[in-house]
């Protein structure tokens, strides 16, 4: 649905409460979602709590009409910053890509699922709290490779060998030695 401008239904208006303003809004926009089984735009929230770290929220439907219940996630849509590569060139970020490299990294090792996902979600917070438009990707890794070593040491070193471009035996065996410094100091 396409609203006019002249409907000025975005702007409270004065001289009503702030309830008849929803009313209005929600007259113009549509009472409720569409029920994914039979498409009738009736349906109601039976519950609604808290998921993934509080970043979302999960509601529990039911359709007026077929009675069939559906879940529905709600998240704050956030713009992420564009990625500066090592050449300059700028890329959108994307977070597909985020997680493969950490699956490839982590490929047969004994990590939860779960605690992939907590770490993909820990790197976009961090990446949204600098609230810069534009990273450098350097930066992105680091804090990939950060994630990695707390997740498994196996796969930090997996990243950090490709990330970092090791060129021959030396320099995994120094990453592996200040792995060991850095264990031993906790």
């Amino acid at each position: 649905m396409v609203l006019e401008p002249e409907q000025d239904i975005l702007r409270p208006h004065t001289t009503g409460s702030n309830c008849s303003y929803l009313k209005r809004v929600l007259e113009k926009v549509g009472k409720s979602m569409r029920c994914p089984f039979c498409s009738i735009q009736d349906t109601r929230v039976i519950d609604s709590r808290l998921a993934s770290e509080g970043d979302q929220v999960r509601r529990r439907r039911e359709c007026g009409s077929c009675k069939e219940r559906f879940t529905t996630y709600e998240i704050a849509e956030l713009t992420l910053p564009k990625i500066i590569k090592r050449d300059g060139s700028r890329q959108t970020f994307d977070e597909k890509k985020l997680r493969s490299g950490m699956h490839r990294a982590l490929e047969k090792r004994p990590v939860k699922s779960e605690d992939i996902e907590a770490a993909v979600s820990r790197i976009k917070k961090q990446m949204t709290a600098t609230g810069d438009r534009e990273m450098p990707a350097g930066e992105l890794g680091e804090w990939v490779m950060k994630e990695l070593n707390l997740l498994d040491h196996v796969a930090f070193v997996r990243f950090a060998s490709v990330y970092r471009s090791f060129q021959d035996v030396s320099e995994f065996t120094e990453t592996i030695k200040n792995l060991q410094q850095d264990n031993e100091s906790i």
